[in-house]
């Protein structure tokens, strides 16, 4: 069942409802020029053959994308669904937790820009804590688990060597549950869910999960940081 949240709650009816502001529970857009936030990736012209693709899976969609979209080197974007069982994949589906999917983002970047490994810096220590099981935040269930879904066996490798050292050098309390699988097939997220954090920029959610990323992207790597 869809639930709507009103764009004006308080700070205490939001840490109340809790869950309720799931990434998924709001269809509807908010004035983007209603709070800043920063827009859009480079737009540099790059040889589409150079490109690469990567897929990452770290709690609701909205707040992975808006990271990565405001990571140098990255020219798209675009959330969806991977890692399930079944042969389609929409919002409901996932929801419902019968497809064995999960939330994802689909990244297109210029390796002369950004390295896999730098990507791979952002998701663990910026935009999701991999050591959360089938969860981020207030979003519960299987769909936002921690996941790399991996190209060929060169990302496959990195993320492998990438984990070792999250490890070894026990930047987590607790152990890494982040899945590393082959991708099998991406489903792009319905419309309304793309660019959401560009889009709707004063909806709760935004507010109160994913600026403050943006924020620590801005201040932790802020050479990987693509000002407005």
């Amino acid at each position: 069942m869809m639930r709507t949240v009103r764009p004006f709650l308080t700070v205490v009816t939001l840490l109340t409802l809790g869950c309720l502001l799931s990434c998924g529970s709001v269809r509807s857009s908010g004035d983007p020029e209603a709070m800043s936030v920063p827009q859009s990736p480079e737009t540099a012209e790059v040889d589409p053959a150079k490109l690469k693709k990567a897929v990452f899976a770290g709690g609701c969609f909205w707040g992975v994308e808006g990271v990565f979209e405001r990571t140098k080197g990255v020219k798209s974007a675009r959330s969806g669904y991977a890692g399930g069982t079944a042969k389609s994949a929409n919002y409901d589906e996932v929801s419902s937790g019968s497809t064995e999917h999960a939330e994802a983002v689909e990244v297109v970047f210029d390796p002369a820009s950004v390295s896999y490994d730098q990507l791979l810096e952002v998701f663990f220590k910026v935009i999701h804590d991999p050591t959360e099981l089938n969860r981020q935040g207030p979003d519960v269930g299987p769909q936002y688990r921690s996941a790399i879904f991996y190209a060929d066996e060169e990302q496959k490798k990195a993320v492998s060597s990438f984990i070792a050292g999250l490890t070894e050098s026990r930047l987590f309390e607790k152990p890494i549950v982040t899945q590393v699988v082959p991708l099998e097939k991406f489903y792009p997220a319905e419309d309304y869910h793309q660019d959401f954090m560009t889009k709707n920029p004063d909806h709760p959610y935004i507010v109160y999960h994913d600026v403050p990323k943006v924020e620590k992207l801005k201040k932790k790597y802020p050479a990987l940081y693509v000002k407005e």
